[in-house]
């Protein structure tokens, strides 16, 4: 037996070092599923058997030659930041494409709730850390900060923190942040979920008028989804003028996919000229339909699939990376290529093909018009599945690349004896934000599946929860248990619950957002799944979801560059 104890005992081993990181991201995977409540803590929960095992292996005494406990410091300081590095380059390349379109007109009132929560965060937790702590402690600044993070249940800001604190040399400070941390975790996902309840009763929320209001709002206010009908030309006005001519003077876009000419059908060009008592089957915005009926003429019942017409339809997949990022207008599909596109899918969602509108690597194109045009079309974008089924390695780490040369630039402010850095958590954020929503005009693909993204995060984030538990699992029963842990666990329940009932009811009664909404702004600002997945479960519409996605992205670049700007402003 041995070599089964070496496995344990040999903390410099490669085996060694593979079982542990194993042993603890397996358990804590695991233990990470169990529900309690309906909540569970989901991966978050490795860090806490990274911490036991930690703690276990300090208080067997079984050290490392190299200094540390249960694995060599160099080892775990490695794997921590490669993973923070991969963890946060992969979510920002998930938010980026939305990144600047969240700050549109509903987006910014929804972006200002969230900068609001954040900066109140951080006033409660500086005011309760001059009140309730020994400022003159230099390893109590970095328990806050921890506590700060885990009342948001912010990984990634704990990440840049520790980063911090390894560029100022806080003593003990990377293993109390992740005390501070685990202390306030647990409570913060309880508090935030608890928080929206709360909001409910005190502003007198009616679950069934915000319904209600969020079915009203979206007949009133339709997005721009595909709309399909067929028009007679009763229009004297447009006897012998092109479809090109048409669609400028109604102002609107729309597209025709079937023409019908006597007895003659065809996919139109935008020099097809138009004749009264012709038959068009038009695709358009849901808002515009009214328009285009009253400019055109009168909806007729036709049936194309009867009539026999000579053309296909066929959905063609994005993958040639020539065509990313160009506009529907700059593509030229009906003048040039002699087929209309009458939708776009993307991410789930069908979308109406606007001039306007760029397509991205991975979008489902709804393609009309003859059989060897449609061929064609299908040349030029692509439409090869097994191409994207390969992630694109080598720009994931040519991003990576030019994040870490971002993070390390110093930017030095008047007050500060250490210069400023955004680091491997906002050096590569950053990036990764401006790569997925303008990395098509340098021709660099960023396009990953949802799956290929979602693995290589969770990667990430799992080995650098492993590496953080590990490490402050040797002093985390001192710090909390004999020290102030009970102070951390309710300091960290007033930071977390403080900020989101004043930002909450200053968004009900300022800004009348509806309560789903308002869910969703709360679990995005603390980019909180778990908040998210219960406002989902309490609703019947998608409210929540939009409300999460248009915060989420200034919210995470906020939490990252704050707790870390709190440490090298403070420790200063």
């Amino acid at each position: 037996m041995d070599w089964f104890q070496s496995l344990f005992l040999q903390t410099g081993s490669v085996a060694h070092i593979v079982l542990l990181y194993a042993l603890v991201i397996s358990v804590g995977v695991l233990l990470g599923k169990i529900k309690l409540g309906g909540i569970s803590l989901g991966v978050t929960f490795v860090l806490f058997t990274g911490i036991v095992v930690g703690h276990l292996y300090h208080w067997a005494g079984i050290a490392d030659p190299d200094g540390g406990f249960a694995c060599p410091d160099k080892v775990l300081s490695f794997i921590q930041d490669f993973g923070l590095i991969l963890f946060v380059y992969c979510i920002g390349l998930q938010v980026g494409p939305g990144f600047f379109q969240s700050f549109k007109k509903g987006g910014l009132q929804m972006n200002f709730i969230t900068i609001g929560i954040v900066v109140l965060n951080i006033i409660v937790m500086l005011g309760l850390y001059y009140l309730v702590f020994d400022t003159d402690d230099a390893t109590t600044l970095p328990m806050v900060v921890g506590v700060l993070c885990g009342a948001v249940t912010n990984t990634p800001g704990l990440g840049a923190a520790q980063e911090a604190l390894n560029t100022v040399g806080v003593d003990m400070g990377s293993e109390n942040i992740a005390s501070g941390y685990a202390c306030a975790y647990p409570l913060g996902v309880l508090g935030i979920i608890g928080a929206t309840i709360a909001l409910r009763y005190i502003c007198g929320i009616k679950l069934e008028k915000e319904e209600e209001a969020i079915r009203r709002e979206q007949e009133d206010n339709p997005h721009a989804k595909p709309y399909h009908m067929t028009l007679q030309v009763s229009n004297p006005a447009l006897g012998g003028k092109t479809f090109g001519q048409i669609s400028a003077f109604l102002g609107r876009t729309f597209v025709c996919t079937h023409f019908k000419h006597g007895d003659a059908i065809v996919s139109p060009r935008r020099d097809t000229v138009v004749h009264e008592g012709d038959e068009l089957n038009i695709t358009c915005a849901e808002d515009d339909a009214e328009a285009v009926t009253a400019f055109i003429g009168k909806p007729v019942d036709v049936d194309w699939q009867a009539e026999k017409a000579p053309i296909i339809s066929k959905r063609i997949l994005v993958t040639q990376p020539e065509v990313n990022g160009k506009t529907f207008g700059q593509m030229h599909f009906s003048s040039m290529h002699g087929v209309n596109v009458t939708r776009i899918t993307r991410s789930g969602m069908d979308l109406f093909a606007d001039r306007s509108l760029r397509i991205q690597i991975g979008d489902r194109l709804m393609v009309v018009g003859p059989a060897d045009a449609v061929s064609r079309v299908e040349r030029v974008l692509g439409n090869s599945v097994k191409r994207l089924d390969h992630p694109n390695v080598g720009a994931i780490f040519i991003g990576i690349l030019l994040g870490i040369l971002l993070g390390s630039l110093p930017v030095q402010f008047p007050g500060m004896a250490t210069p400023l850095k955004l680091g491997l958590a906002g050096g590569p954020l950053v990036v990764a934000i401006l790569v997925g929503g303008y990395g098509y005009k340098l021709h660099l693909v960023s396009y990953t599946t949802t799956s290929a993204n979602l693995l290589l995060r969770e990667i990430g984030l799992i080995l650098f929860l492993a590496s953080v538990g590990i490490k402050a699992g040797a002093n985390f029963w001192t710090t909390v248990v004999h020290g102030d842990g009970l102070t951390y666990v309710w300091v960290g329940f007033l930071v977390t619950v403080i900020p989101l009932i004043i930002m909450g009811i200053v968004a009900r009664v300022k800004y009348k957002l509806n309560y789903f909404t308002l869910m969703g702004v709360i679990a995005g600002s603390t980019t909180d799944p778990p908040a998210l997945g219960y406002a989902n479960q309490s609703s019947n519409n998608d409210a929540a979801s939009v409300g999460y996605s248009t915060v989420y992205p200034l919210a995470m670049f906020l939490r990252i560059l704050t707790a870390q700007a709190l440490i090298l402003f403070m420790c200063a």
